[in-house]
């Protein structure tokens, strides 16, 4: 199906904060970006159904992660170097505290905890986890580091009743 697309991401669609917002900068309130990616991922679930606006909003988050690791993290040489520079950004950002639970070398399988997720902490506890985006951004910033692919899936969430978002990234045998 051939059709122009006009909002293909680039890394400039970023814009020049400094230029643009010369008196307010990076800040805004979390509760605007909530705003934004709540209504959006409502929006999908009515049109499209909870799994398909669950797809999107992974596949939206691996992009994401794709594009922040070439442009904020950049190669890496070990799980050790990646998560220490992942560490440092995602702080530094304000999108949350990463932690590593455990790393096996032999099966590639990680668990990581992260704190003050931008996404979730501090909603209302439900029945479900909500970091499907992150899940996607997880996913895609290990493959680019490590060079294959991960599924990557949330196990614990603020919204069912943890005070953390744990992630179990396990290499997908190709």
């Amino acid at each position: 199906m051939d059709r122009e697309r006009k909002y293909e991401f680039t890394w400039a669609l970023l814009g020049n904060i400094a230029e643009g917002r010369p008196n307010l900068g990076h800040m805004m309130r979390l509760e605007v970006y909530r705003l934004m990616q709540y209504c959006f991922r409502d929006v999908l679930e009515e049109r499209y159904g909870s799994d398909e606006a669950d797809a999107i909003t992974y596949d939206s988050g691996y992009l994401a992660g794709t594009h922040f690791y070439n442009h904020l993290i950049g190669k890496t040489e070990s799980v050790g170097e990646l998560v220490k520079k992942l560490q440092s950004v995602l702080k530094e950002l304000g999108i949350g505290i990463l932690r590593v639970e455990e790393h096996d070398e032999q099966t590639g399988k990680i668990v990581m905890t992260v704190s003050e997720d931008l996404d979730c902490s501090g909603l209302p506890i439900l029945s479900y986890e909500v970091c499907t985006y992150d899940e996607g951004f997880i996913a895609a910033i290990l493959e680019s580091a490590l060079g294959k692919k991960f599924q990557v899936k949330e196990i614990d969430c603020w919204c069912t009743g943890d005070r953390t978002c744990r992630f179990r990234a396990v290499p997908v045998a190709e």
